[in-house]
């Protein structure tokens, strides 16, 4: 069973599938060996479908694949109604949904590449009460508590 449970918004997911090295990439190799359960909501699948779609069609393929080769688990989205009472969670409201689908899940960290939303505002890990960091800081974290 995995130690570790580490959620995916859509920024951490496209750089897994469209670099084949990185921290991103690395995750989900750990995801695919059952070493770290890997978790998604709805939202960030359809976010990053259509992103892919968009920037580099050529690789859609690739995210469908690893989605299932690193055994991603896809949770639901939160309602509207849990949405908009949890709006003064973050200042960009279309991250609330991700916000509240990473706290349904239980996880130990979120891994993101958005920075102005979700890292450079302390307060919103503090609110939550869950680490929310770059790829690379859930890759350090991830060595640090390995052996606890």
């Amino acid at each position: 069973m995995p130690k570790f449970n580490i959620f995916l918004d859509s920024s951490a997911l496209i750089a897994g599938v469209i670099s084949e090295t990185g921290a991103a990439h690395v995750l989900l190799q750990l995801g695919e060996s059952e070493d770290i359960l890997l978790t998604i909501s709805e939202m960030v699948l359809v976010e990053s479908e259509r992103s892919i779609a968009k920037k580099s069609p050529r690789n859609l393929n690739d995210l469908r694949s690893l989605i299932k080769t690193a055994k991603l688990r896809i949770v639901n989205d939160p309602t509207k109604k849990e949405v908009e009472a949890n709006l003064y969670l973050i200042e960009d409201p279309n991250d609330v949904p991700i916000l509240l689908a990473a706290i349904k899940a239980k996880v130990d960290y979120l891994a993101t590449h958005n920075r102005k939303h979700f890292i450079d505002d302390p307060k919103v890990a503090e609110r939550l009460g869950i680490r929310i960091g770059t790829l690379g800081d859930v890759l350090a974290w991830i060595r640090e508590n390995l052996n606890s």
